[in-house]
């Protein structure tokens, strides 16, 4: 097996600025979650993936709903199995280990080799759900009542969590973690990013598409600004079209409406405003 890495120095497939690249590895040093924040689309998720690749590390995945709750993280009992199979006369109700249902924190915690855990879009659960992870993730290790067994993790797996900054998570929370907010990338980032995933588009389209995408992210009041995502949907829409590089621009440096841009704007009011502010810009000529 390949000897794991123990320092995140980026990847082909992922644009890892310096400053992130810096927080990856002091979460490593410290040993504490790593807390990533930054707008919907900006690549959060996607760094967990890129850092357990090139950590060579396993990674195990949490998405968080709003019905989430921490237990379910740790383990599950079902009860309600157990029931059935006693009324069916099944001999494995006898051991009571055969109803306790893992969690992705006790898989991590009695994997044999470190792992990349993935607590993903912490914000959307209930405000106590981080406070109910503090001593697990704290002290590594949690007690499971029905066995009477302390689980304690063979390795101290990299956590790392995001967050869309929908709700504030709680302070005690928050000290127990490195945090770093991701930037929106600027244009000479931005092109970084589409290289990967466009790297034989031709440079006049990208310099026209990436001017109207700031422009649409800069409209004052749009309600849902395009992410870097949209922007890789949109571009590979333009090159499947065959839209040439004059239809996003007009003549006069005017904005105009892009092509195919459903694949930016999210919704009506924001259409409606980008196009309001189209209009005002074509009766000041």
């Amino acid at each position: 097996m390949t000897k794991t890495q123990s320092r995140f120095n980026g990847s082909q497939s992922y644009v890892a600025t310096d400053d992130l690249k810096l927080a990856v590895n002091a979460a490593i040093t410290l040993q504490r979650p790593l807390l990533i924040k930054g707008e919907p689309g900006t690549g959060k998720t996607m760094l967990a993936e890129e850092v357990a690749a090139a950590l060579n590390m396993p990674l195990l995945q949490w998405h968080i709903k709003s019905t989430t709750k921490a237990q379910q993280g740790l383990y599950e009992y079902d009860a309600v199995s157990r029931l059935r199979d006693s009324q069916l006369g099944d001999e494995k109700v006898n051991d009571i280990r055969n109803y306790i249902i893992k969690g992705v924190l006790w898989q991590a915690f009695e994997t044999d080799e470190p792992t990349v855990l993935l607590i993903d879009e912490i914000d959307k659960a209930d405000i106590e759900f981080p406070n109910d992870l503090l001593r697990e993730i704290d002290r590594m290790e949690f007690y499971v009542y029905e066995t009477r067994e302390l689980i304690k993790a063979k390795h101290r797996p990299l956590v790392i969590i995001t967050s869309n900054n929908e709700k504030e998570l709680p302070d005690a929370f928050l000290r127990r973690c490195f945090f770093h907010y991701i930037s929106f990338p600027d244009a000479n980032t931005m092109q970084s990013i589409v290289d990967v995933h466009h790297p034989n588009i031709k440079q006049e389209l990208l310099d026209a598409a990436l001017k109207s995408f700031y422009q649409i992210r800069a409209v004052p009041g749009i309600k849902k600004k395009p992410s870097t995502s949209e922007l890789i949907d949109w571009l590979k829409l333009l090159l499947a079209e065959e839209i040439p590089a004059e239809a996003l621009h007009s003549s006069d440096e005017k904005i105009v409406v892009p092509p195919l841009h459903g694949a930016l704007l999210k919704n009506e009011q924001d259409i409606h405003l980008f196009e309001r502010l189209v209009m005002m810009n074509r009766n000041h000529r």
